[in-house]
């Protein structure tokens, strides 16, 4: 039973209307850059349920009045089925993998007549639901492994299933999860882990065909296996507070590895990374050795970091030369600058920049656009709905959309801090984390900066599902928030 405060008013007035707001202007500029990217010039009926600026009139007010369905539930509904609802929504991914309608090369939708659904958009909010309500509950420990394995595992499921469906971009979104994780007290090393994986991977791929001075070392390599004995000892250094080994480490390794860079340089022409590869060893073994005498696992998870670096770098090396297909590989050339490829995998983003770079200051106007209308730019209503801003808005258009992303992105991480009970603070960080990602990959994506993976642009992107998805996702929250008020007894 629930009684509310002194503090507490009605239902509508606890919910956060700021939010709202911009959900609202969201989705009026989102209609407006749906509109300009699909218009050719001689419509005269852009309101037509025909044309896809007239069918996203109905996504958005099915998902306005769907947003008011969700506020009108109980808030403890979604915590008491959040289990029913995420193995529902994982059951109904998984038969999707086994649907025989395939669209570009994906089998993540369920087209029922004329609608289109894909579930997947739909497994982000219940996912969250799930995992919150795993988290808040009284016994649950972050720093208990179990207890994250299981979590992580919760996340993980419906990511599973996603790649299954050949979906690899909408399977990555799942990882902005462990943002929340790490809010939650989730050890920043894990993060960190990741970061220097990706640091790896862009360094060694970039690099590796350019040789270091006179000899026959790929700098790439040498760049790669030099960094995980700098950030090694930088963790023990950190971690273990045991700054006299920290330095011994870091000087030993820089000190051999000049000696023999020098060496090689000047005397026998080598490759220097067997050298650093051996150090490296040494240097885990060393790290192992410390661990088992005076008894303290960082230590031997500092090793473990080490040794998995070196096991990532090489294996995805080969990963990339040997087990990618020929596209993926030309792809991820291109976004390191390694190729150009404009008339092939690179000809998307090279046709985005362009619609972008000639919106100048002030854009050209709504409707005014010409790249966008002369259809250079493919997906340019849905994954690149973004270059249609840039058009036609201008600079300043897209400065102003920017800015809503990040008053939204604020005001969640308001919310949620405001919440009396975990569940809501952790449901709240998932929605943002999801928000967060989507808005930075989409934009970095259409600007060149992030790889094509294919994700929508939240309130933007042409499409029922993703707009149904974001708006379950907000408004949840939304009710969740408006009933902090509530004292349970």
């Amino acid at each position: 039973m629930a009684r509310r405060t002194d503090k507490s008013s009605g239902i509508i007035r606890s919910i956060d209307w700021w939010t709202v707001g911009i959900y609202l202007a969201l989705l009026a500029l989102g209609w407006m850059s749906v509109c300009g990217a699909s218009y050719t010039y001689g419509d005269t009926d852009i309101l037509s349920f025909s044309s896809r600026s007239g069918m996203q009139i109905v996504w958005i007010g099915t998902s306005i009045a769907l947003g008011f369905v969700l506020l009108m539930i109980d808030d403890r509904f979604y915590e008491t089925y959040s289990y029913v609802f995420y193995f529902l929504l994982v059951l109904l991914v998984f038969l999707t993998i086994f649907n025989p309608h395939t669209i570009k090369g994906s089998r993540s939708w369920l087209v029922l007549g004329p609608l289109r659904l894909q579930p997947a958009e739909f497994a982000k909010f219940t996912t969250a639901l799930a995992v919150a309500k795993f988290m808040s509950a009284y016994d649950f420990n972050i720093h208990h492994w179990k207890d994250f394995a299981l979590a992580v595992g919760i996340v993980l499921l419906p990511v599973a299933c996603i790649i299954g469906q050949n979906e690899t971009g909408s399977a990555l979104v799942y990882f902005s999860f462990f943002l929340m994780f790490y809010r939650e007290g989730m050890t920043g090393s894990i993060l960190f882990a990741a970061v220097a994986m990706i640091i790896y991977f862009v360094v060694g791929v970039k690099f590796e065909e350019l040789l270091l001075w006179d000899t026959p070392t790929s700098v790439g390599k040498f760049v790669v296996l030099l960094l995980i004995q700098v950030f090694s000892s930088a963790l023990v250094y950190m971690y273990c507070r045991d700054k006299k080994r920290g330095r011994i480490l870091l000087g030993g390794c820089l000190g051999i590895t000049l000696l023999f860079l020098f060496f090689s340089e000047y005397v026998i022409h080598f490759d220097i990374t067997w050298v650093q590869i051996g150090l490296t060893i040494f240097m885990i073994g060393y790290l192992v050795y410390q661990s088992l005498s005076s008894r303290i696992r960082n230590f031997l998870y500092i090793a473990l970091f080490a040794l998995g670096s070196m096991v990532f770098f090489y294996s995805a090396d080969y990963v990339l030369n040997n087990v990618m297909k020929p596209h993926q590989r030309v792809r991820i050339n291109v976004l390191l600058g390694l190729d150009e490829d404009l008339a092939g995998a690179g000809y998307n983003v090279h046709q985005s920049e362009i619609a972008i770079g000639s919106g100048g200051l002030k854009g050209k106007g709504f409707l005014n656009g010409t790249q966008t209308k002369l259809k250079f730019v493919p997906e340019q209503d849905t994954d690149f709905i973004f270059c249609t801003v840039g058009e036609e808005e201008g600079f300043l258009g897209s400065a102003g959309v920017l800015l809503l992303f990040l008053a939204l992105i604020l005001r969640l991480i308001y919310l949620a801090e405001r919440q009396p009970f975990k569940f809501g603070r952790i449901y709240g960080y998932c929605v943002l984390s999801i928000f967060l990602f989507h808005v930075f990959i989409n934009v970095g994506m259409v600007l060149g900066l992030t790889p094509v993976i294919g994700i929508p642009l939240p309130f933007f992107s042409y499409g029922g599902s993703s707009l149904w998805g974001f708006t379950f996702l907000l408004f949840i929250f939304l009710r969740i928030d408006a009933a902090r008020n509530l004292v349970r007894t």
